[in-house]
């Protein structure tokens, strides 16, 4: 019995010290022209990333709500490609060339249409070596030197293996890598429908489309496009010494295109007063399974900006719980995901309804501010309740203008 009375005593002590119950949510913004979905996708990954900080919420990225497939073609592609490199290779080795060459002819082929699914430059690089080897071996030196370009271009520091390759094959390496043709670089614009893929060359992070960049390596490179609830694109790209562009008309998901369907519901409830259910925000909060969400619409305004108007809504009960409305001025400086930190903390953290526009982030700062005092998920909260108040000197940072 006494067991059972200390069980009841301490039950209320156990559930004043458990934490609410995580909740689900994501930032969804809804681009209003085409200029802007490039940087509402932005915005939008910016956002998810802030709300990570609030421990209580289980965050939800585009990601995770639309999925990010592969092309099954691909796949497929690139393992047919890996069977055929492998035989290539015990080929080369047993210096059997003309099979050699034929085999890593249809492998080369093969990889044209598996860069969706490539994460890596095996074994398109490879595949390259090798086949240059063999040409060089049969007197076909500048076809060889053509594949040791593309081979630069792909892996400025691939390794051709002295086991594998002869020391002619390497020197003659060596002498491309300082010709006058290795030197010129390319442009290459990048294009999507819809816009805001993010853009990777060779494996790197380059940016969203559209987008340009100035100064490739000639020869080929490997671009891979990918944007939440698409499927991926990739191709691999011939870099000269004129402009080069690569489009790609991306495939929907079909959760993509079911959520594409409730935007205009959706845009009728940003635009009602706060004290309005906003049952399209519910029925979509719902249909990605969301308890809460943060739904904005960005457009671009000539001569002014890009005005980004945001809500925090409960998915349950249908209520604004605050809202934000800024003018952005680019992202020169990367000031972008600090103002979008901002957002979030502040619908959070606060309620209500603000109108600002920004231009420069330290406009209104004298450089002594707090850098904590944006109060990242709610840990400024915590801290203050933990003050004893003994010191005089809780709550100073020692950048406080005097």
């Amino acid at each position: 019995m006494k067991a059972l009375s200390l069980a009841f005593l301490l039950l209320p002590a156990l559930a004043l010290s458990s934490s609410p119950p995580p909740g689900r949510i994501s930032a969804l913004i809804i681009p209003m022209d085409p200029s802007s979905e490039s940087s509402g996708v932005q915005m939008e990954g910016f956002m998810n990333d802030a709300l990570g900080n609030f421990a209580n919420y289980s965050v939800k990225k585009p990601r995770d709500l639309f999925g990010l497939p592969d092309d099954a073609a691909a796949q497929a592609s690139l393992q047919r490609a890996k069977k055929g490199f492998e035989e290539s290779a015990k080929a080369f080795e047993a210096r059997e060339y003309e099979d050699a060459e034929r085999k890593v002819r249809a492998t080369l082929k093969e990889l044209d249409g598996s860069v969706a699914a490539m994460r890596s430059c095996f074994p398109l690089c490879d595949a390259l070596a090798m086949h240059g080897a063999i040409l060089q071996l049969r007197g076909d030196v500048e076809e060889a030197k053509l594949l040791l370009m593309d081979l630069m271009a792909l892996n400025p520091t691939f390794e051709l293996s002295p086991k594998r390759f002869s020391r002619e094959f390497i020197g003659l390496r060596a002498q491309v890598a300082t010709s006058r043709t290795a030197q010129l670089r390319g442009t290459a614009t990048f294009k999507s429908r819809p816009a805001g893929a993010r853009v990777f060359v060779d494996g790197e992070a380059v940016g969203y489309t559209p987008m340009t960049v100035p100064a490739l390596p000639v020869g080929k490179h490997l671009v891979r496009m990918e944007r939440p609830g698409f499927r991926q694109f990739g191709q691999i790209a011939e870099v000269t010494p004129d402009d080069m562009e690569v489009s790609a008309a991306l495939v929907p998901t079909a959760t993509y295109k079911a959520y594409d369907v409730q935007l205009d519901k959706v845009l009728g409830d940003m635009s009602r007063p706060s004290d309005k259910p906003a049952n399209a925000v519910v029925a979509l909060g719902k249909s990605l399974g969301l308890d809460r969400t943060l739904v904005g619409t960005v457009r671009v305004i000539p001569e002014r900006g890009t005005e980004l108007a945001v809500g925090l809504f409960d998915v349950k009960s249908g209520k604004r719980l605050g809202s934000k409305r800024l003018v952005l001025q680019g992202d020169e400086y990367g000031q972008l995901k600090l103002e979008m930190e901002r957002v979030v903390n502040q619908l959070i953290n606060t309620e209500g309804e603000k109108v600002l526009k920004v231009r420069d982030p330290l406009d209104g700062k004298s450089g002594a501010e707090d850098w904590s005092s944006e109060d990242r998920g709610g840990q400024r909260k915590q801290s203050e309740k933990r003050q004893s108040g003994d010191d005089p000197l809780d709550s100073m940072s020692g950048t406080e203008d005097w």
